[in-house]
């Protein structure tokens, strides 16, 4: 009997002089479909595993923060191999001190003679996840640029020279001061890329002996495929072509370049059991559908604000580093289905595709007898991603035979893993080990129902980590203080801040003898080559987006005269890309001595204004008390401005800031709020 296509039907035995016998097999009630699993006729594409973003922005902020043992499980959960979602490679933000979608992130050059790789937080978590998994890929990506390397402009590639020794010195760092080898870089996340910048990068990285360092590009739609396709230096130069939100489709160009094709960021929804229905659907139906080798999650773990844009939109949930809790998502053991039963460097089966009622499967092997099948059947309305829209279709239950042939013809046994995801069920199925399916006459049936996830497979090592449950959930302390006192701080950022503009920093004042030695430091002075439309002002929110009525005080010191201005904020109801847009009730006082109170993070809602004394280079304690519809504010222990008509938000976070980027410090803050509850 000859092979069988990918997604054809044939009953055993059904040769070409049985035609009529087979076809009414085939059309009896309840007549499963048959679908091959076959190595004969040679291999797919290569695959290049399952991957996740921390970053794009700040999106594992608050995880650093977690307590022990909790950090580690979290961990545990992301990159432990056969554990929980066994992650193949993890891509980060390579910092670049603006706002990238839920914060900013630190850039190792905040200044052209400045070079730092201890800053942010992404060099942990790369040396967290090769700890758990030596084998782990790395991606670097900007998704913005310190503002010196566009000598005065928002672009980065007038000075090709300069952003490629930049993005390299990064490289560079991670090897020399982690010990971490990078394996792919990008170009400009979801922004334009330029041809002669790549070019440039891949003859800096050839001639500092970074060969083995792929360029991957360009991180947005597949336009750049059609100039890799008529640059032969450009093909010679980029190594992996990878798109965003692809909708499970490659562009004929790309395919026709007969590169690698990643969807290099992908997913991004709500992590229920519809975002695991998303999830579950394109890890299988980016390679039947498009070719494409590894599907990449933005983000991996939702470590930041509950508010901040796209909230809960990573593969687990740990947004409460004051309480400890976390939460394991669906769409971490979606991962799972895929990640704990192959490896990079297996590959496709020819003989994969869509099942007959809606569905797909895919098949891959490691060439030395394993085998693992994964199968999906996710209805539209369990498996909307948030982008780009998913055009209508139907799934139905379905009866399925597998017909193992090849090098599998002989294998008599396979595990099976199992989950359900319809919405309608009160309590989800997420991998489940069930009994070991029996291969019969080169064979296994399973009957397939709506919205489930089936992994088969010969592979034994498959384990649905867990540890005890986390503590309970529970809101930010209604009394919180910090005054930044760490000698040695093991990351750059005090807990809980998230920057919005701007860079914030533990910083030694040794020119301080004094009370002030350890400060919390706004360390830029130029606007970065920004990504969103970033505030003009510098801003790090902190604590609950529902306290209303709040005290908050900080102690300032503003180091440019004249000119200088700094703030603390409550009932801050912005932060992410709309940043700019921030309103609630802001205190600020100025180095020419002037005072102001407004509405708004730009400074046009005015709610009074007037003389405070202030000068630079002095430290000052404001205190800004907001109660109902009234705020007053203090300078250094004494009325300044009371009784003033809030207006604005009714709740939102405490903030500190400055009214440009300049240097400015802060200590001994401190917040009392009311149960907004």
């Amino acid at each position: 009997m000859g092979t069988v296509p990918a997604g054809s039907r044939r009953a055993p035995g059904c040769g070409e002089g049985m035609f009529i016998l087979c076809l009414a097999l085939l059309l009896a009630p309840g007549a499963p479909a048959q679908y091959s699993v076959d190595d004969f006729g040679g291999l797919g594409r290569m695959f290049d595993g399952i991957g996740a973003i921390s970053g794009g922005g700040a999106t594992s902020r608050l995880l650093v923060n977690y307590p022990e043992p909790q950090r580690t499980e979290i961990l545990d959960y992301l990159f432990k191999p056969n554990f929980g979602a066994s992650l193949h490679i993890f891509k980060v933000e390579i910092g670049g001190d603006a706002q990238t979608t839920d914060g900013t992130e630190p850039s190792h050059m905040h200044y052209p003679d400045d070079q730092n790789y201890f800053r942010g937080y992404e060099w942990w978590l790369m040396k967290e996840a090769k700890k758990r998994n030596p084998a782990i890929k790395l991606i670097g990506l900007p998704w913005a640029f310190p503002g010196w390397i566009g000598y005065g402009k928002n672009w980065p590639y007038d000075f090709p020279d300069v952003t490629a020794y930049y993005v390299v010195s990064w490289i560079i760092g991670a090897k020399q001061y982690h010990n971490l080898d990078i394996d792919y870089i990008g170009i400009w996340n979801e922004r334009a890329y330029d041809i002669k910048y790549i070019k440039v990068l891949r003859h800096t990285l050839d001639r500092l002996g970074l060969t083995n360092v792929g360029i991957i590009a360009a991180d947005g739609d597949w336009g750049i495929a059609h100039d890799v396709l008529i640059d032969p230096y450009l093909n010679e130069a980029v190594q992996v072509i990878g798109a965003h939100y692809p909708g499970t489709h490659a562009a004929q160009d790309a395919i026709q370049t007969g590169k690698t094709l990643w969807a290099s960021e992908d997913y991004s929804t709500y992590n229920d059991e519809v975002g695991g229905g998303c999830w579950a659907r394109i890890l299988n139906q980016n390679y039947v559908n498009g070719n494409m080798t590894s599907t990449i999650s933005w983000n991996m773990v939702a470590s930041y604000y509950e508010q901040l844009p796209f909230g809960l939109e990573g593969l687990m949930t740990a947004k409460e580093p004051w309480s400890g809790n976390y939460v394991v998502s669906t769409p971490i053991w979606i991962t799972a289905h895929t990640t704990q039963f192959t490896q990079p460097g297996w590959y496709y089966l020819r003989t994969v595709g869509h099942l007959d009622k809606g569905g797909s499967y895919v098949a891959l092997t490691d060439r030395l007898g394993n085998l693992t099948v994964i199968i999906e059947t996710m209805s539209h309305n369990n498996s909307i991603c948030i982008r780009p829209p998913l055009p209508e279709y139907n799934v139905s239950a379905q009866n399925a035979t597998f017909y193992l042939q090849g090098s599998f013809q002989n294998l008599q046994e396979l595990q099976v893993w199992y989950s359900n995801l319809d919405i309608n069920n009160t309590k989800p199925v997420t991998f489940k080990k069930l009994t070991p399916v029996k291969v019969q006459n080169g064979s296994f049936t399973l009957q397939l129902g709506v919205n489930e996830v089936y992994t088969v497979t010969t592979l034994l090592t498959g384990q649905k980590g867990s540890f005890p449950d986390p503590p309970k959930s529970k809101p930010f302390p209604l009394k919180y203080k910090d005054d930044f006192s760490v000698r040695n701080p093991p990351f750059s950022e005090a807990p809980y801040f998230a920057d919005q503009s701007g860079v914030f920093e533990y910083f030694t004042n040794t020119s301080d003898p004094g009370d002030h030695v350890f400060t919390f430091r706004q360390v830029l002075t130029q606007r970065p080559i920004t990504w969103a439309s970033d505030a003009n002002q510098a801003i790090s929110v902190i604590g609950n987006y529902q306290w209303s009525n709040i005290t908050v005080t900080c102690d300032i010191y503003i180091e440019t005269v004249e000119t200088g201005g700094v703030f603390v904020a409550a009932r801050v109801d912005q932060g992410g890309s709309p940043t700019d847009r921030a309103k609630g009730i802001f205190f600020w006082v100025f180095a020419d001595g002037t005072y102001k109170v407004t509405g708004d993070l730009i400074g046009e809602i005015v709610l009074c204004k007037g003389l405070a004394g202030v000068r630079a280079r002095s430290w000052h304690t404001l205190t800004l008390h907001v109660d109902g519809t009234n705020a007053s504010g203090l300078l250094n222990g004494s009325p300044l401005w009371k009784e003033v008509v809030t207006g604005g938000p009714l709740h939102g976070w405490a903030a500190i800031g400055t009214s440009s980027f300049e240097f400015t410090q802060f200590d001994n803050f401190m917040i009392e709020a009311k149960d907004p509850e």
